[in-house]
């Protein structure tokens, strides 16, 4: 028994080592890293996807390290990039759809499963407050079109135009071709998915876009859509995804990845397996890989973390005690 704690002790020094060693952020590394000393969990922790993350993740800290809910984080660290105009794919300035309407999704999740969402949202510049009011003050879970967009502005959320002249250039240089077809990482590039860990030790996600760009009018994704685009369960951990939407709800991809966590998966190991299941489905399907970007990212109650994605291109964020970072996560195409 002796010389079996003291390789536990042992293993435990040698990961802890590694974890605060030089920084890297490839799959297997990061595995080191979630090794945690006396194993003691890290929280408070805020995940985003994307570049624009880093922005993002300042302001949910802000709410975090004051001790505030995941869920008042997650929301304010989302509207950063919904309320600007120079992020192309979320909220404010998103590019439009084929007949030049910028609709938006949104989705947000709480600690004790309480959910909101809306779908094809106009003229709205936060649709993720208009989520959550859909979460509080109604007895639905999601609203969509006209009926989300009468909803908002009975909740005084102002009207305003929301197609900024740049989009508008683009997709009237668009419909000289009408030519649909995404392009992995530009296009794909269409989310803020968020997931936070507070002081508390509870989990809260959110999930808002504007979609693919010069979708068919009317055109969901996984975004809005609980299960698909986001997943928490306090129990267990949360998940977030981007990318190719009709993809990700082909799998429930969120719910599938903390499913899988809660059999024992780490977060990466989950990311991958869902990452695998998408990629199984495609060739099934004899579609091309190369035409389509998802990613995932996940985190658990003890506040480790991890992301895996089709092909490269993608990078996530993260805020910790130690700081805020983009990683570059591993990924299947090679």
């Amino acid at each position: 028994m002796t010389n079996r704690r003291n390789f536990l002790k042992k293993t435990a020094m040698a990961s802890a080592a590694v974890a605060f060693g030089s920084f890297a952020g490839r799959a297997g590394e990061l595995e080191e890293q979630n090794e945690l000393l006396d194993g003691k969990v890290r929280k408070p922790i805020v995940l985003s996807t994307w570049r624009f993350g880093l922005q993002a993740n300042e302001a949910a800290w802000e709410v975090l390290k004051k001790g505030g809910r995941a869920l008042d984080a997650v929301e304010a660290g989302v509207k950063v990039p919904e309320a600007d105009p120079k992020e192309r794919s979320v909220g404010y300035g998103g590019r439009p759809d084929r007949d030049g309407r910028v609709t938006l999704d949104a989705c947000i999740m709480d600690e004790m499963s309480n959910i909101g969402s809306v779908g094809c949202l106009e003229y709205i510049k936060h649709p993720i407050s208009v989520a959550r009011a859909v979460m509080e003050k109604t007895p639905h879970v999601m609203l969509v079109g006209d009926g989300a967009l009468q909803f908002a502005l009975s909740q005084g959320f102002p009207k305003e135009n929301l197609l900024l002249p740049d989009s508008e250039r683009e997709w009237k240089e668009w419909l000289k071709t009408s030519e649909y077809k995404p392009i992995a990482n530009i296009e794909n590039h269409d989310t803020i998915g968020m997931i936070a860990l507070d002081a508390a030790g509870n989990l809260s996600g959110a999930c808002t876009t504007s979609g693919m760009a010069f979708k068919m009018h009317g055109r969901l994704g996984d975004s809005p859509i609980i299960g698909a685009g986001l997943y928490v369960d306090n129990e267990i951990g949360a998940a977030t995804a981007t990318g190719h939407g009709e993809e990700v709800i082909r799998i429930s991809g969120c719910h599938l990845v903390v499913e899988l966590m809660r059999q024992g998966r780490s977060p990466q190991k989950a990311c991958e397996e869902a990452v695998s299941r998408v990629v199984k489905l495609m060739k099934n399907r004899n579609k091309n890989l190369k035409d389509i970007q998802v990613g995932f990212i996940a985190l658990n109650k003890k506040g480790d973390y991890g992301s895996y994605c089709v092909q490269s291109g993608f990078n996530y964020a993260v805020y910790d005690e130690t700081g805020n970072r983009l990683i570059d996560p591993d990924f299947y195409l090679k």
